[in-house]
């Protein structure tokens, strides 16, 4: 009797500028069945509204420095010269043992250590309709310096200029219920590849007979 081939689960990678609202299209991907989320370490402080080991485990500088030098990231980087974020290769462990597509939330220089590691996955970019679009968002958010806005924007044209690069698909995030359905439909065509049903093919035609 012939052993099937186990097809590893899908690792999927979104990215995009602050307030492009990568975090809500994150969401949407998660409601399909099959997913399930990494939870970043970071080395910034925890705001009032956050517990940890929801959307991050807030660690210290020391204890991040210790795991990446145990060699416990999937992929890290220091973020605005500031504060640190990594990806555990846990979650990547975890994703292949329960048979569930992971989905990490990344910055560009993520994406870029991702894809070096991990040829394929697969990198989708959520871009904001327009310059003037994002900067109203970020001051919507009511949470941010004069300075803190500037710098993100000037983040935002470095990361929106390093698309090409790394990412196999661009969402923008103009009306977010399209977006939603946009991200959803890119998982679900990517599960549909000939690639990944090639097994199921196989099988079919076995049961013919012949």
């Amino acid at each position: 009797m012939s052993v099937e081939k186990e097809i590893a689960p899908l690792v999927l990678i979104v990215s995009g500028p602050s307030g492009s609202g990568k975090s809500t299209l994150v969401q949407k991907i998660l409601e399909l069945p099959g997913t399930m989320p990494s939870v970043s370490c970071t080395t910034r402080p925890r705001r009032a509204t956050e517990s940890s080991g929801k959307c991050y485990d807030f660690v210290s500088e020391a204890e991040f420095d210790a795991m990446a030098a145990r060699g416990e990231f999937l992929e890290y980087a220091r973020v605005f010269g500031r504060h640190s974020y990594g990806t555990p290769k846990k979650w990547l462990e975890e994703s292949r043992k329960r048979g569930l597509d992971l989905v990490l939330e990344i910055d560009v220089q993520g994406a870029a250590q991702v894809k070096e590691k991990l040829p394929k996955s697969v990198a989708i970019f959520i871009l904001p309709p327009s310059r003037e679009e994002l900067e109203r968002r970020l001051r919507s958010r009511g949470q941010d310096s004069e300075e803190e806005i500037a710098r993100r924007l000037a983040e935002a044209r470095e990361e929106i200029a390093a698309f090409g690069k790394y990412y196999d698909f661009c969402v923008v995030n103009e009306d977010v219920e399209r977006a939603g359905r946009e991200v959803q439909a890119i998982v679900t065509a990517l599960r549909c590849t000939s690639s990944r049903r090639r097994d199921q093919v196989q099988r079919l035609l076995a049961s013919f007979g012949g």
